[in-house]
């Protein structure tokens, strides 16, 4: 028995014009469609500019609710026409809440849920926190048309606890829309390698794929330019790169038969041999059980 799934990741520059990044998404969706991919992953927060390296009041204007949002509704009837999955991110507006979220729509164009990002990063270039409140959904993993995923946003992309718990509510694959670029502060440092090795830990210490999806272009702000270094990616199950991008738009695709996979995970025994007993230190901050 199989059960083949073609999975993208693309990647483009954001311009300050908002109808324009709808309509690039729009187009290179329909461009991995073509090529045969069933679930796509957008950047995060690719309706404009990553603002969230100013702390600029004016810029909550920029928050929707996903209640007629128009950008997911347009989503929704492209991946109704396409038959795609498509993990859509945007700037949610909830009463006097606002987060950094994730629409999850299948492939017959409904809403099979919301997710919040968990982890709100707080530095130069990278100022959410002023922006969005902590997620609090939990992590969310959805039965799609074509496979059961979990999906982060961004700053969760690094934390192994994310991924881990992902994999234990029965994700096949883990996606990560994102938008990550050099450190203003530390112009000569560039975290793309460490970035990718990260997820292709996830993948492989989960067995199971890793599409991160990377925005690319230098965006100029007030206080700060962030150059988005792109390096999408689409890691196999043992945490192998089966496609990658540099700093060009790309669109990214591989085949997985996740029917093979969900042996070869149960054949290793990773997760039989689990002692969740002994974790319980990962409840704390600082490493100390206070409660023994």
């Amino acid at each position: 028995m199989t059960r083949t799934v073609t999975v993208a990741a693309t990647q483009f520059a954001c311009r300050p014009d908002p109808v324009q990044n709808v309509a690039r998404a729009e187009a290179l969706v329909r461009q991995a469609a073509k090529r045969g991919a069933q679930i796509i992953q957008l950047q995060a927060l690719f309706e404009t500019p990553y603002f969230c390296k100013d702390q600029l009041a004016e810029l909550f204007d920029l928050a929707q609710p996903v209640d007629d949002h128009p950008t997911i509704a347009r989503m929704q009837e492209l991946a109704r026409e396409l038959e795609v999955v498509l993990p859509v991110s945007f700037f949610e507006a909830a009463n006097n809440a606002y987060y950094n979220s994730l629409a999850l729509i299948d492939a017959d164009g409904e809403i099979l849920g919301i997710y919040r990002k968990s982890h709100i990063p707080d530095g130069v270039g990278y100022q959410e926190k002023f922006y969005f409140n902590p997620g609090d959904t939990g992590f969310k993993v959805w039965d799609t048309a074509y496979a059961r995923i979990g999906c982060g946003i961004c700053w969760d992309q690094w934390f192994p606890e994310c991924a881990r718990a992902m994999a234990l509510m029965g994700a096949e694959m883990l996606l990560y829309p994102t938008a990550i670029g050099n450190e203003p502060n530390d112009p000569d440092y560039s975290s793309a390698d460490h970035w990718q090795r990260t997820m292709q830990g996830h993948a492989a210490a989960n067995m199971v794929p890793v599409v991160a999806s990377n925005r690319i272009g230098r965006e100029d702000g007030e206080t700060c330019a962030v150059d988005f270094y792109g390096r999408s990616f689409i890691a196999g199950a043992r945490g192998e790169i089966i496609a990658s991008a540099g700093k060009e738009e790309a669109i990214l695709t591989a085949d997985f038969d996740f029917e093979s996979l969900r042996r070869q995970r149960a054949g290793w025994g990773l997760f039989r041999d689990r002692r969740p007993d002994l974790y319980t230190v990962l409840m704390t901050l600082d490493g100390q059980n206070w409660s023994e």
